[in-house]
């Protein structure tokens, strides 16, 4: 199977954000009742600690739509890389070709539409519009968290998205920890058949636990059973990717998981969405409040995570996300040594509006990207990614 190549075939057509992607949280969370104008920070507890797990998926939509949950003190690190602009390219615009190959489709443009919701009508209505702008465009996409709808079956159709985007590759999408607490291949492979998925994502969101209430923090012996998933999907057809959900993956945790037989990397590194700041929003005791605001800057910048990933993995599939912003930005994730750029939030804020919304946000993202290359006279993506016309100021 191939995972990621250069495609002549085809036309041409951040911040992570939730770069997991709306997790899921322990049932016995107390969580912050929300008000009409989205949910502020307080001491009073939720009164009713019992929450559905669709209501808490609304609550992180809230927070992440209304809420100030950017990483402070830490940036994606790509504004220390530029492009040397070419007078002269030597090629001509409407000939730059962005399509490439990925986990055995040809996609038109190396941009993912990152993993974000699911398991409620809120998060369905989300993933139908990002659905049909990832078929109208041909690009990839991922879902949030499916572990509501793999307890809850009632709820997979908020994840089922396949007969909107038949022609795109799509990635399924549970906690790496939930293997520590009962999961299993079975249930990976549930996530899977939900979707129909062409890959499944185990996201890493170690800091989000700890600093929720009751969060799921046993990770002791976990790489092992994340290598026992991947040798089972393997017989299946599945790759794994790991993805962190915005404070980056180090080099030594990109070894491990590659040992581990893990298919790629999305680094979801930091200065993107904060999912520390999130949970700040949830927590109704100052003390534990404080405590997850404290780690705001915490993390591994996108822009060196996606070089720790690539070192790691030479001949792997890296996508670079957390904080990608505009065509520009993700051009420097594949100059970095990324194979596609991921975004969230500015997806999540386009979807929340219409398909339309994503449609167009998608055709800026290209063209930009189109014009980036053409201005350093790349012609495809594998012209970008070797390209001598990008340096470090």
């Amino acid at each position: 199977m191939s995972f990621c190549g250069s495609s002549k075939t085809g036309g041409s057509q951040n911040d992570n954000f939730i770069e997991s992607t709306f997790l899921e949280i322990s049932d016995d969370i107390s969580l912050l009742r929300l008000t009409l104008n989205g949910p502020m920070k307080t001491s009073q507890p939720e009164t009713n600690p019992s929450k559905s797990t669709s209501d808490r998926k609304v609550e992180h939509l809230r927070i992440t739509l209304n809420e100030d949950v950017q990483a402070k003190g830490i940036t994606v690190g790509l504004e220390n890389y530029r492009f040397i602009h070419q007078a002269l390219p030597e090629i001509d615009l409407d000939e730059v070709d962005l399509s490439l190959s990925f986990l055995d489709k040809t996609i038109q443009a190396p941009i993912l539409i990152s993993s974000m919701t699911g398991g409620a009508e809120w998060s369905a209505r989300i993933n139908r519009n990002l659905a049909q702008a990832a078929q109208q465009w041909r690009v990839p996409m991922g879902v949030g968290s499916q572990r509501a709808a793999v307890e809850d079956n009632s709820l997979a159709y908020s994840y089922q998205i396949r007969s909107y985007a038949p022609d795109v590759p799509l990635l399924a999408n549970l906690g790496a920890v939930q293997l520590n607490y009962g999961y299993g291949v079975e249930e990976c492979r549930r996530a899977v058949d939900m979707l129909q998925a062409d890959a499944l994502i185990l996201h890493l969101n170690a800091l989000q636990e700890a600093v929720q209430p009751h969060g799921n923090t046993s990770y002791k012996g976990l790489l092992a059973k994340i290598e026992v998933v991947c040798a089972a999907l393997a017989k299946d057809g599945v790759p794994i990717i790991a993805k962190e959900v915005g404070n980056g993956i180090s080099y030594d945790v990109a070894v491990k998981l590659k040992d581990a037989g893990v298919t790629g990397l999305d680094v979801a590194g930091s200065g993107g969405t904060s999912w520390s700041q999130v949970e700040s929003y949830r927590i109704a005791r100052p003390v534990e409040q404080q405590a997850a605001e404290a780690f705001a800057g915490w993390g591994i910048s996108t822009a060196q995570s996606i070089q720790w990933a690539r070192q790691a993995l030479p001949e792997g599939l890296v996508i670079g996300s957390g904080g990608i912003r505009n065509g520009v930005d993700v051009a420097k994730t594949l100059a970095l040594g990324a194979d596609l750029g991921g975004l969230a939030l500015p997806f999540l804020k386009a979807a929340d509006d219409s398909v339309e919304a994503v449609s167009n946000l998608l055709e800026q993202l290209t063209r930009e990207l189109r014009i980036t290359m053409f201005c350093i006279g790349a012609a495809n993506l594998t012209d970008l990614r070797n390209t001598p016309h990008f340096v470090k100021v």
